[in-house]
């Protein structure tokens, strides 16, 4: 079979066997081509993927993305905010701005939730990290699980009518927007495709000094586990045997707030000592899902019974996903 990877693989072999005459077998030798080999692998993923979704979302501004999603009550809209969410730029920070800005433009409470949890769980750069390091299986039944978790978990909140755990102030905004007369109408001028490519190379350029820290980092920290971690405790722990590993690893990973860029290479090194892989990307999905600042921000507009109804799906789905990935890989 066809490996994309086999040039990077075969670099960092040369590198450690011929010129610092190591074996493979060593921990030094095996620490070494783990770190040679994944480095240059993500990093080249990390500028052409950015790139390409870059320019793609020079399509999606948000005000696009309000109206695409406003009045839409069905599980369609929790479909529809799901699967945008995997292809605009907004991260868990820019919670709350999105929050209001969505309700405030008619976009039903429980299409939000889709849209918040999609967005910054199923982004680009988890995308590519997750293609560099676990290989394309992995990397689809991430996508698939992170969109049903969205949706069902949006849809769950819609069935449950919660509006009224909204803060009253939001709601407020939305009248003063439904009231609010235009004198003027907007006119959009489209972008050429030379703008569009220039936005992506920007895109890209800004990810990369921005996230290739991380990545360096966290493949570093990976390579020493991969070479020196003892397998067997990691197994004993936190591999298929423990059946509470992943309610564990979720738990833990809610009320962090780590870098998904320098999370995921660790990872990859545990799965190679016998983690399971869904106990990892339980914890993974928990830290990008629910991270720490968001949810201190989205308590400026959600009532505390809201969030934590918000709170406990979101954490139930990545239980479920965990297992289910055990269960399948």
């Amino acid at each position: 079979m066809f490996d994309p990877f086999y040039p990077f693989d075969w670099l960092a072999s040369q590198i450690v066997t011929k010129l610092f005459g190591l074996s493979l077998e060593t921990h030094l030798g095996a620490s070494l081509h783990f770190f040679l080999y994944d480095v240059p692998k993500v990093l080249t993923l990390l500028l052409v993927i950015s790139f390409i979704v870059g320019t793609v979302q020079t399509f999606l501004e948000p005000e696009k993305v309000r109206y695409w999603l406003g009045g839409k009550r069905t599980i369609w809209g929790n479909t529809l905010a799901a699967g945008i969410g995997i292809v605009t730029p907004f991260c868990s920070c820019s919670a709350v701005p999105l929050f209001m800005g969505f309700l405030e433009a008619g976009v039903p409470l429980g299409v939000t939730f889709s849209y918040l949890i999609s967005a910054p769980m199923v982004n680009e750069v988890a995308v590519i990290l997750l293609w560099g390091l676990f290989g394309f299986k992995v990397t689809l039944l991430y996508i698939g699980f992170g969109v049903i978790l969205a949706i069902a978990a949006g849809y769950t909140i819609s069935l449950l009518k919660l509006e009224n755990w909204v803060e009253p102030f939001v709601w407020e905004l939305q009248k003063s927007r439904q009231n609010r007369e235009l004198d003027e109408t907007e006119t959009e001028i489209p972008l050429t495709w030379k703008q569009r490519i220039a936005q992506g190379q920007y895109s890209a350029t800004e990810i990369f000094k921005t996230v290739s820290p991380y990545i360096i980092i966290g493949i570093a920290i990976g390579a020493a586990i991969h070479g020196y971690a003892p397998a067997d405790i990691i197994t004993k722990w936190a591999g298929n045997n423990n059946p509470f590993a992943v309610p564990i690893a979720a738990l833990i990973g809610v009320p962090l707030y780590a870098n998904i860029a320098g999370v995921l290479p660790i990872t990859e090194a545990l799965v190679s000592k016998g983690m399971a892989l869904g106990t990892v990307l339980s914890f993974t999905m928990a830290v990008t899902a629910l991270s720490l600042p968001e949810i201190v921000i989205l308590r400026k507009v959600l009532r505390p019974q809201l969030l934590a109804v918000f709170i406990f799906l979101v954490t139930l789905g990545i239980i479920s996903i965990g297992y289910l990935f055990n269960a399948l890989l």
